[in-house]
């Protein structure tokens, strides 16, 4: 398997790409090729005098900046890292694709080349939940998508499901709505809607609504908000792991929070594996990217959503 990832995007790149991309190859010598795409001599001052078989080198021109515009970045800089990457992906010469780079020009980037799969509205960004008790669940979408009609918050719950099956090997996930109360008739207009569509979902187990304060509970093994929420979640709890580490407060529940430990988001509903990591990625944080890109690829999720879509939700 070959698991491509942009060696200039993160705030600390090339040096904790690069770092993070070594403690993966050396991890996984007989599994998985790397393949840094991004200035070669950037990259080639970051690694050893003897390179890992198993990473290769692609340059690239240029580089897509963390601040700037997502769509004109993609339009005008077609040398860069992250559209060399797409094009990689597209042409089916590596398995999946990975960035910490700017998260929009990653996420734009998808759409415009290797497309959403047919049927589906908006691919959704999705982000792994640790639970009190030891499991952990997903979700979706935690920033792609800010506004969310019912519908596509019901193709959410879809994904998810997806997902947690067969990536998280969940036998019957539990999918629910988050909300500011458990009641059906709680919540916004577009959430009190995809309640309704979701209740007649005969292949999920929709349990209905959960509250905030149920997200790390184990109530559902799969979370359904729009990505304005979804961001929201995800930032506090970074910031819960912060805060306790900084006071030298270690707990293996609230370690878990931490963003390194797994690494990156993977984007479902595109035709492609693709994964995006966190502006700050350490390479640690790199490293368990690639792996969780590694287990998303092998799960083939695109083709089982793509069968999932012929049956109506």
């Amino acid at each position: 398997m070959k698991v491509a990832i942009d060696a200039m995007g993160g705030d600390f790149a090339p040096e904790s790409p690069v770092k993070g991309a070594l403690m993966a190859a050396q991890e996984r010598p007989g599994d998985i090729v790397i393949v840094l795409i991004g200035q070669e001599d950037a990259i080639r001052a970051q690694l050893p005098e003897e390179v890992p078989a198993n990473i290769q080198i692609v340059h690239a021109d240029e580089v897509i900046g963390m601040a700037e515009h997502p769509t004109k970045a993609m339009q005008q800089k077609t040398r860069s890292s992250i559209a060399l990457g797409y094009h990689l992906l597209k042409e089916g010469k590596v398995d999946v694709f990975c960035g910490a780079g700017n998260t929009g020009a990653m996420y734009v980037g998808a759409l415009f080349s290797i497309k959403a799969i047919e049927g589906i509205m908006r691919p959704a960004l999705i982000s792994h939940v640790p639970m009190v008790n030891g499991n952990v669940g997903v979700i979706l979408d935690v920033g792609a998508n800010a506004d969310c009609k019912p519908e596509v918050l019901a193709q959410f719950a879809q994904l998810g499901n997806l997902y947690c099956k067969y990536v998280l090997e969940h036998e019957q996930p539990r999918v629910a709505l988050l909300s500011i109360g458990e009641e059906e008739q709680k919540g916004n207009i577009a959430v009190q809607a995809a309640h309704k569509i979701l209740k007649e979902a005969e292949h999920l187990h929709f349990v209905g609504n959960i509250e905030g304060r149920d997200i790390f509970l184990d109530k559902a093994d799969v979370i359904v908000c729009d990505g304005f929420i979804g961001n929201i979640v995800l930032k506090m709890a970074e910031s819960v792991y912060e805060i306790m580490n900084k006071r030298n407060l270690h707990d293996a529940f609230f370690d878990r929070m931490n963003y390194e430990a797994i690494g990156g988001s993977p984007i479902l509903g595109v035709n492609g594996n693709v994964v995006i990591g966190h502006g700050i990625s350490s390479p640690l944080a790199i490293r368990n990217m690639i792996l969780l890109a590694e287990k998303f690829a092998q799960a083939e999720l695109n083709s089982k959503i793509k069968n999932a879509l012929l049956q109506s939700i």
